[in-house]
């Protein structure tokens, strides 16, 4: 596990102490993902830095960048492969050789032996870039759900990359301001890869490599895809096909020469994980969050279910004072900004987990393979509206004269509008009229649907519940979930391992129709019974909670005085007309109606604005201590 960064110029590299310096600040603002060690690597035109956090092969033979094949290949990887001791086993048979029990090594070998291809057989969270100095040529790939992150831009000849944006930030002078992807985020609330805040940075897609020749052009391929193919089996076959799976994928999870621990709430996806990883690891610890306020903390429901596991849980309770105080580190942590409030509770808790170990398990990915949640449940509910279309114009128009808050006028809105028309993933912030009332320059040529059209094409063919699971997987799960746990782990130094978010796993989940997943009005139906006798009654069947954030009480108390401040300092009057924000505020505050979301995701863009462009270029580093 690390972070890395380099430089690839078209030109031979001659101003080699310049280059030097800008690697070395790269990868500084990256310290907090590998503070075990450093390396560097320079050419006439590549330079390659990385640190490391050591998880496997913790002897010198582990270090990156690394060279094969007497150095015709350098590697910077970024993850873990979880078969690479198969693989290797493989190799040997065909007359590799290792010098190393590293996973990193056997990805230089397989891309010797299969070329691009070679990335297709890799079962893993990774990114990684190799440089072939025989063909001077670049390799970079990105796993298929895009756990592990990858940033590039292209500018003056030469093609920068790294794992964070803000090494990017760091080198690049005043990377030019993104006025579309503020408006997306708007929407989203976070930036849909590949656009990020800059238009000249971008994130590299999920399931893609990258081909960088010297000068030539950047090509790009998708190599695979996250595509639902149902099959006609039996119930009882896909059951013992989830169960059989989740075992085999947790324990190849599990592969660490140091402490692996579990992330542990009140749901049953994290339980499912915990209570697998306890039948490999006795001494498992388990890590919990959650807030003084009543509803609004799973910490009793985990403790509970350490304790029929018989493992240790270590919990802490977050306060709203504490929450304010780490709120701009956090910021600074997600590159861009991202203004989902249960990432903040994560963020608390791999803090809690990295005092004990080093590896942790979690449970996201299971809500999007396998129908998690509520939402989906709404083609059911809608059906009435399929009988109903000779009416629904006029059902429509009546209710966009109801009254905000009035019962009935969402379920009459929703089941009037086609899905593409309303389904962006499960955060909805701000509309198109919302964002052209106080949005300064908003562009009509860029509403959300044009973001959404290539998805909804490529699910053209599925069930309306398919179609929000595929909007999720290719959205929501690496725009924020998958972002959030990356940047939240890698900013205390831990490593996230995230077992339903695996190849095989997905391949079992791609093939369950959409009424096994949803069933008996109950979300996850076939992973509930797959796991019916691993997981505690008291988990079993409870209702989804997640990772709740008291902000809509806060903003009324105790950080109303902190968010108003927030939003009069901040200087994106050029962006927005602040009095409508200002107006939320006081809305929320006196109760008109819960701007919460609104308001959370106002303040996340105008502290990352500070932190972000303002300073960058000049004085951009880290500026908050992680304590």
């Amino acid at each position: 596990m690390c972070g890395f960064a380099g430089c690839l110029s078209d030109k031979k590299v001659y101003s080699a102490g310049k280059l030097n310096d800008a690697l070395h600040t790269m990868t500084n603002m990256m310290i907090h993902r590998g503070p075990d060690d450093s390396g560097y690597f320079q050419d006439d035109n590549i330079t390659m830095g990385f640190r490391r956090l050591s998880i496997h092969d913790l002897s010198a033979a582990g270090h990156q960048p690394m060279p094969y094949m007497d150095g015709r290949y350098m590697l910077t990887f970024n993850g873990e492969i979880y078969n690479y001791i198969e693989l290797r086993n493989d190799l040997k048979k065909e007359g590799y050789t290792f010098k190393s029990d590293s996973d990193s090594e056997v990805i230089i070998a397989m891309y010797d032996r299969y070329g691009v291809d070679s990335v297709k057989q890799l079962r893993g969270m990774f990114a990684f870039v190799i440089w072939d100095t025989n063909e001077q040529t670049m390799f970079a790939a990105r796993d298929m759900f895009g756990i592990k992150p990858l940033y590039y831009a292209e500018r003056n000849g030469q093609f920068l990359y790294a794992s964070e944006e803000k090494a990017l930030y760091a080198v690049m002078e005043h990377p030019e301001f993104d006025h579309d992807a503020l408006q997306d985020y708007m929407t989203f609330q976070y930036v849909p890869e590949p656009e990020t805040m800059s238009t000249e940075i971008k994130s590299m897609m999920p399931g893609t490599y990258m081909v960088k020749h010297v000068g030539q052009p950047l090509k790009i391929k998708r190599y695979t895809d996250t595509t639902f193919a149902p099959v006609n089996k039996s119930e009882d076959e896909l059951v013992k096909a989830v169960h059989d799976v989740l075992i085999n994928s947790v324990k190849i999870h599990m592969r660490s020469d140091v402490p692996v621990g579990a992330f542990l709430s009140g749901g049953i996806d994290s339980t499912i994980v915990a209570c697998i990883a306890k039948q490999f690891n006795q001494n498992l610890s388990t890590f919990s969050v959650g807030f003084e306020r009543k509803g609004y903390s799973e910490i009793d429901v985990a403790k509970e279910t350490a304790e029929v596991l018989g493992v240790k849980n270590y919990s802490h309770v977050i306060t709203a004072k504490e929450f304010m105080k780490a709120f701009p580190h956090f910021v600074w942590c997600m590159d861009d900004p991202l203004a989902d409030p249960a990432a903040v509770p994560q963020f608390f808790v791999t803090k809690e987990a990295r005092k004990h170990v080093i590896v942790a398990l979690t449970g996201e990915g299971a809500d999007e393979l396998f129908g998690g949640y509520t939402i989906y449940h709404e083609p059911i509910s809608l059906r009435p509206f399929k009988y109903l279309r000779p009416l629904n114009g006029a059902l429509h128009a009546i209710s966009k004269m109801m009254p905000e808050g009035m019962r009935g006028k969402s379920y009459l809105q929703r089941g009037t509008v086609p899905l593409e028309d309303r389904y962006v993933g499960n955060a909805f912030i701000f509309n198109e009229h919302d964002k052209q009332l106080f949005m300064r320059g908003y562009n009509q040529e860029h509403p959300f649907k044009q973001i959404m059209a290539p998805y909804y094409e490529q699910a053209a063919n599925y069930d309306q519940i398919t179609k929000m699971q595929y909007i999720d997987i290719h959205e929501w799960l690496n725009g924020d979930l998958l972002r959030n746990g990356d940047r939240t782990s890698m900013a205390h130094s831990l490593e996230l391992r995230t077992p339903f978010l695996d190849k095989e796993v997905f391949k079992v989940a791609s093939q369950i129709p959409w009424d096994l997943r949803i069933k008996d009005g109950t979300t996850k139906w076939i992973l509930r019974e797959a796991v019916k006798d691993i997981v505690p009654a008291h988990v079993l069947h409870r209702r989804k909670l997640g990772f709740p954030v008291p902000i809509r009480f806060w903003l009324k108390d105790e950080m109303y005085d902190w968010a108003k401040n927030i939003i009069n300092e901040s200087p994106t009057e050029k962006y927005f007309d602040k009095q409508y924000f200002l107006k939320l505020l006081e809305d929320h505050k006196n109760g008109v109606r819960d701007n919460s979301r609104k308001l959370w995701t106002i303040l996340t863009f105008m502290t990352w604005y500070k932190q972000y462009v303002l300073t960058a270029g000049t004085s951009f580093s880290e500026p908050f201590k992680k304590d």
